[in-house]
């Protein structure tokens, strides 16, 4: 029976790129979970999503984040999302654009994905200094938090940290949009 499904869909297939028709791309459970996910997204006006490789391909997104509190406020910061076929059981892979100062962020972008999944907490919203990938950043949140601050606006206005030169990484939008 499962042959008989796969011969109709391979002459469908093929009736189709004879019509000069592309074939039409079968969507996958999580390909279909992922669309309902981001349209139910309630983004605040200082983040953004975007499909860097058009709307059809909702399985690799992008993510700016512009805190308007904390540590990061006034930043600009890139997340890209790619998907596998089977989300939401597999988590997207996740990984920071813009070069940051961060515990959790190591300078290659890999982001913890720890407080993605069992650490995550609706109200989770300031680096966690206790499972870091940037170990130098962790430990001066932990140890000194006033010059951890001062290390994230240096970072944000393009200096060196930590002999690491960042971009200058200032959120476009203002509170006025």
């Amino acid at each position: 029976m499962i042959k008989l499904f796969k011969v109709k869909e391979k002459q469908k297939e093929l009736a189709e790129t004879a019509a000069g028709e592309p074939p039409v791309k079968k969507q996958t459970a999580g390909h279909l979970r992922l669309i309902r996910d981001i349209s139910e997204l309630n983004l605040p006006k200082r983040c953004t999503i975007k499909f860097p490789n058009g709307q059809d391909d909702v399985m690799h997104f992008e993510v700016t984040i512009c805190p308007d509190e904390g540590y990061y406020e006034h930043g600009a910061f890139v997340f890209s999302f790619q998907a596998s076929p089977l989300y939401p059981h597999e988590p997207p892979k996740v990984k920071c654009k813009t070069k940051v100062y961060h515990p959790n962020i190591d300078l290659e972008g890999n982001v913890c994905l720890n407080i993605l999944r069992e650490d995550w907490k609706p109200v989770l919203n300031e680096p966690n200094h206790e499972d870091p990938l940037n170990y130098e950043a962790a430990a001066v949140l932990r140890e000194n938090p006033k010059l951890f601050a001062s290390n994230v606006r240096k970072a944000l206005s393009g200096d060196l940290v930590d002999g690491t030169r960042y971009p200058s990484a200032y959120c476009p939008y203002t509170d006025e949009e």
